[in-house]
């Protein structure tokens, strides 16, 4: 797709749609190959949560689109036609699936951020912000109260599962925080009551983070260097390597049959 210029809230929008969009495509990995039957179905759920969510973030920004350009792209253009660089999505949701452990570490950062930002942005001077934020929030309570659940499962159970999760924990500490540092976009933003100060926010989630982990028995990462907080992460459509391959999946039919109806 030709790259043409956007507005600092068309961008805005694009990086909660793509991070939702982004983490579902990984959640619909697992589809068929949950540890139980149940947990299947339960992640296929949270997955098409965020699906939903998303939709209702491309639309906005379809209108944004419309309103700079004068020809606003739908849902499928913004999801299945833009190339990797025009994704703003964070680069902890494009992490791959790994064992059980692995998915869930990184749904456990997601969520408990995702909350604390949804609960921010519905009073967002954006009446259209608060609007798809409010109704987003009360799917991401469950997601919260489900993904901290299983890092204190998996945490307190065996010394294997103790072991992975702790693991997992480590190795994805790196990607958190993007999620808390700001870029001229955002901060423009917050300036005029739009965006969630995500700086406000970092306290308050590690706050959270390490209350479940203190129940879990785990601990909380030390780690000071965050891959992306320096600019040049994800949301600047700075990816890691795994991103081409999920991408090309899920753009598979329409980049091969263009304007496929079903």
């Amino acid at each position: 797709m030709t790259t043409r210029a956007t507005s600092p809230l068309f961008d805005y929008a694009l990086r909660f749609a793509d991070s939702d969009l982004v983490l579902a495509q990984r959640l619909g990995e697992w589809i068929g190959k949950g540890p139980v039957l149940e947990e299947d179905i339960a992640l296929t759920n949270v997955g098409l949560d965020l699906l939903g969510q998303a939709r209702l973030w491309f639309a906005y920004a379809g209108e944004i689109d419309a309103k700079t350009s004068g020809h606003g792209r739908t849902e499928d253009e913004l999801a299945f036609l833009r190339d990797g660089s025009g994704f703003r999505n964070l680069l902890l949701t494009e992490q791959p699936n790994g064992n059980y452990a692995d998915t869930m570490a990184r749904q456990f950062y997601f969520d408990q951020w995702h909350l604390l930002v949804l609960r921010s942005l519905s009073t967002s001077r954006d009446s259209r912000i608060a609007e798809i934020a409010a109704k987003a929030v009360k799917e991401a309570a469950y997601h919260v109260e489900r993904s901290a659940d299983w890092v204190i499962r998996l945490g307190d159970g065996t010394d294997e599962s103790r072991c992975k999760m702790q693991s997992a924990l480590d190795e994805l500490w790196m990607y958190t925080g993007e999620m808390f540092a700001p870029d001229a976009i955002e901060t423009g933003l917050i300036e005029q009551g739009i965006a969630a100060d995500v700086r406000t926010l970092r306290e308050p989630w590690r706050a959270k983070i390490g209350s479940v982990l203190d129940e879990a028995t785990l601990t909380l990462p030390g780690g000071t260097w965050m891959q992306g907080a320096d600019g040049r992460g994800g949301k600047q459509g700075i990816h890691t390597e795994h991103f081409g391959h999920l991408l090309a999946e899920m753009q598979f039919l329409q980049r091969a049959y263009p304007g496929l109806q079903w």
